[in-house]
């Protein structure tokens, strides 16, 4: 596949899942609840996860922002849900490195989290991708700590 026809393809994944996120909502019952929002471009996540065990069993989030920012918590809550805790933040360091163009762990698939790796292009936007990422683990930490 050309890079054009690939570009293409993961401009239709991110803006996929910024019409039609996956997740988007709150979890009620016994869940971690972060706030958090990238003051730079006006992008604000509140993410709830329901963690047992050392499992996230669900994860929904709400907020506004750009397609990047809305796509990418989509894209997470689909990844860490049902994973372990250390999966997920291995998920969420494996984002890192992908976003800061360095090489990154590819054992595991990421599935459409890859349509973000052109973010990396754009240093003013790894913030909006990274938010949601950012707010997982500050919960999954928070929730280790209890």
């Amino acid at each position: 596949m050309s890079s054009n026809n690939l570009d293409q393809l993961y401009r239709r994944v991110i803006m996929d899942h910024y019409k039609t996120p996956r997740n988007k909502g709150t979890i009620e019952d016994n869940s971690v609840n972060i706030e958090m929002n990238n003051p730079t471009c006006g992008d604000r996540i509140h993410l709830t996860l329901q963690v047992e065990d050392g499992i996230v069993k669900d994860a929904k989030f709400d907020g506004e922002g750009c397609s990047i920012s809305m796509a990418s918590a989509s894209m997470m809550t689909q990844a860490v849900k049902g994973q372990e805790i250390d999966t997920a933040l291995k998920l969420s360091g494996i984002f890192s490195d992908m976003m800061l163009g360095k090489d990154y762990d590819d054992s595991i698939d990421l599935g459409d989290i890859e349509a973000l790796q052109g973010v990396s292009q754009f240093p003013a936007r790894i913030k909006c991708a990274t938010l949601a990422w950012k707010a997982m683990e500050k919960g999954v930490q928070n929730e280790e700590k209890s």
